[in-house]
């Protein structure tokens, strides 16, 4: 773990704010870099006084919107013509798609600010957003919006523990299941709040 971080904060250090940009876009994209060895470090820097702290973020965020957006454009390009010709193969069939596309329609809001919170996933959620050919300007909010929120732990994690790994490790993981609270929580809500307006939309119908 020594040896990573050494060798992120040597490169973020020489190319500067671009390095995050770049780090970020290819830990958002198919080829997925923990973020976690790119902010944390880069927030240590901030706390030595060699980078700026919200334009560290700042890039981070944009970083991370930029990556979601080559996989939400791969998946409106290349997705449903590769899924309809192979998917049968990983037993993903035609139907299957459909759920994915109408489920984006309804939830894609949500799904897409509560997956940039969880690990690994948020990695991948921008295909089937971009499967479901959701709004691009709702998509890059709800990616900045929830990237944003990630990032800035992960900055502020940094700065301020960034010398310390044990009690790094130690917030990290603590701040990792309160997140996963959070959406826990936050999805049992959202689901009342959609049931409940379902419920109202059928009643009005009659």
């Amino acid at each position: 773990m020594h040896v990573i971080i050494d060798w992120i904060v040597q490169t973020v250090g020489a190319l500067g704010y671009l390095g995050i940009f770049v780090m970020m876009l290819i830990e958002s994209s198919i080829f997925p870099l923990p973020s976690e060895v790119v902010m944390i470090p880069a927030g240590y820097l901030c706390a030595k006084g060699e980078m700026e702290l919200w334009i560290v973020i700042l890039l981070g965020t944009f970083g991370s919107i930029a990556g979601a957006l080559l996989n939400y454009y791969l998946a409106v390009k290349l997705g449903r013509r590769l899924i309809l010709k192979y998917g049968h193969y990983f037993f993903f069939k035609p139907e299957t798609l459909e759920k994915v596309e109408r489920f984006f329609k309804t939830h894609g809001s949500f799904s897409t600010f509560t997956g940039r919170l969880i690990p690994v996933i948020r990695h991948y959620i921008s295909l089937p957003a971009g499967l479901a050919r959701m709004n691009i300007g709702i998509f890059c909010f709800y990616t900045g919006f929830g990237a944003g929120i990630w990032v800035s732990i992960l900055t502020f994690l940094g700065y301020f523990f960034g010398q310390n790994e044990a009690l790094l490790n130690e917030h990290l993981h603590t701040i990792t299941i309160a997140v996963v609270v959070f959406i826990i929580i936050a999805a049992i809500i959202y689901i009342a709040i959609h049931k409940k307006k379902e419920r109202n939309h059928r009643a009005k119908k009659f």
